[in-house]
């Protein structure tokens, strides 16, 4: 694929891309000698830049990746709509009709949404084993016809419509999580899932090799773990709840709710699908 070679016209869309990003922002990533968009695309983060919330309390939820949270979709029913770029899915459908999904069922969706100029790793949302896992449901991944052109256009991702696109490559991981009591003991174990999905046709779901499915036993994760990235496309997290577990958005007084952007970003990156009412948007067929 064009985005994995190497090469002079790999070396300038990175330089375009990293003055689009300005020096403030690719200072909170490591340097290395990208010899490919896409090694430059996941690029990874420091460290310090993200430090997990709450490490040692394992009933904080933390952020899966650099995201805009977009919908929160309450009471899951098996026919419930669930808004995934212009389709909608059940919950069945995005875990690939896992058994697990009925775990889910009355419980909580949360969209969040990677945009092209962000940190294009995922993490775990939580510390827990991973039970199931798979990084290869619906959709494909294959060139575009006309690459070039899209690239050629200088607007290094921003302001892309991705509406052209109808099936989307996707994966899904159920982690086995501790409750906890109000007094911070253990209150049975319940399930998180967390399913990313990738733009087809430019994008892909890689998960790290220890968490690639099917998994012959349980595989440890710890919160806010690297699970996998995306590489060059349009990609989000959906995280699923089981019920009465994730009633809301929940922030501490001073944690960050947001960015006071640059108006040329928000044209370019804020005002695309989804913005747009999950009605709108057709349901995948089963």
């Amino acid at each position: 694929m064009q985005m994995d070679e190497s090469g002079p016209r790999a070396q300038e869309l990175i330089q375009k891309w990293i003055d689009e990003l300005g020096p403030k922002r690719m200072a909170e990533y490591e340097h290395e000698d990208w010899q490919t968009f896409n090694e430059f695309f996941i690029r990874k983060i420091r460290k310090e830049k993200r430090p997990i919330a709450a490490k040692e309390d394992d009933s904080v939820v933390v952020a899966p990746a650099d995201c805009v949270i977009n919908m929160i979709v309450d009471d899951l029913t098996e026919k419930t709509p669930i808004p995934v770029k212009t389709v909608t899915m059940n919950v069945a459908q995005l875990l690939g009709n896992s058994s697990y999904a009925e775990r889910f069922i009355g419980g909580t969706a949360v969209s969040c949404i990677l945009m092209p100029d962000s940190y294009h790793w995922y993490h775990s949302p939580v510390k827990g084993h991973v039970v199931e896992a798979s990084d290869s449901i619906g959709g494909v991944y294959y060139g575009m016809r006309d690459f070039p052109g899209l690239l050629d256009k200088g607007d290094v991702g921003y302001g892309y419509d991705y509406s052209m696109f109808d099936d989307f490559r996707r994966g899904y991981a159920i982690i086995r999580t501790e409750y906890l009591d109000r007094w911070g003991k253990r209150d049975g174990e319940g399930y998180v899932g967390l399913v990313p999905v990738g733009l087809n046709s430019i994008a892909s779901v890689n998960f790290r090799h220890k968490f690639k499915g099917p998994l012959k036993e349980p595989v440890k994760v710890e919160k806010g773990e690297r699970f996998g990235n995306f590489k060059y496309g349009g990609s989000l997290n959906i995280l699923l709840f089981e019920p009465g577990r994730f009633p809301a958005l929940q922030l501490l007084q001073g944690q960050r709710i947001g960015v006071l952007e640059d108006p040329e970003r928000t044209a370019g990156l804020f005002t695309r699908s989804y913005r747009s009412p999950s009605h709108l948007r057709r349901p995948l067929a089963p």
